[in-house]
């Protein structure tokens, strides 16, 4: 009796040979499927910066979007608050990164109904962190950045939860031309204005070569009185 080969069965007659694919992760033809979405989301290229003062913490983006290879906006608020006293940048899936923070809105709102009391960083930073390794934001690399009453906090996340606390910190498309800037003029004495003046240098490093980046700077910066958000198109009157 000749023993039947793969190429003489199909799944509805009897091939079994990998019944146990989809358990591992094995999703026949998904990745064909998927690759026609892939230039049609829109994406925030960007780049994105931290950094932590005694004062408080500065987070810097830019301000350009992209579908495929087109500038789909002009007009991105990149970063977001979303603690009384903590902000959020976002890089990658603008529709993973928009869900991100309402989750997070909603969270640290929940905690401070139920305790009576804010967030910590550290509580927060785990919260980002468990989400992103959920997968369900799995193309958002964010930073964090806010005061609480241990002092001011930068934390670095990766789009699969790892999480690091920093001094200053980059992400995005144009990471490593912001990265130079820092590396050269970050201080852990700088002040809070002095590190936006810093952070700006950064942006604009970017811009200048990132074709991902550009079209202005969000700037915000958290203390213990709050988180203020400021919007700039041109970066020079920030040097």
């Amino acid at each position: 009796m000749r023993t039947p080969n793969s190429g003489d069965l199909d799944p509805l007659n009897g091939d079994h040979s990998n019944v146990f694919g989809p358990e591992l992760g094995e999703f026949p033809e998904a990745d064909r499927r998927a690759e026609p979405a892939k230039d049609e989301q829109m994406k925030t290229g960007t780049t994105t910066v931290g950094l932590k003062t005694a004062e408080g913490v500065v987070l810097a983006t830019d301000m350009r979007a992209s579908l495929g290879g087109m500038v789909s906006s002009k007009d991105v608020q990149k970063v977001e608050q979303i603690h009384p006293r903590a902000a959020l940048t976002i890089a990658g899936s603008v529709s993973a990164a928009q869900s991100l923070i309402r989750n997070l809105r909603a969270e640290t709102s929940l905690y401070e109904t139920r305790r009576g009391n804010d967030m910590s960083m550290q509580a927060l930073s785990t919260i980002v962190s468990n989400f992103l390794r959920s997968g369900a934001f799995f193309i958002v690399q964010p930073l964090l950045g806010g005061v609480d009453d241990t002092g001011p906090h930068v934390y670095s996340l990766d789009a699969l939860g790892g999480m690091s606390e920093e001094d200053y910190s980059v992400t995005g498309s144009g990471s490593q031309y912001a990265l130079g800037v820092l590396e050269q003029e970050y201080d852990e004495g700088l002040t809070v204005d002095e590190a936006e003046s810093v952070a700006a240098q950064a942006i604009q490093s970017a811009v200048e070569r990132d074709l991902a980046s550009g079209n202005g700077i969000n700037l915000a910066v958290a203390t213990e009185d709050g988180v203020d958000i400021t919007r700039e198109k041109d970066i020079q009157s920030l040097l």
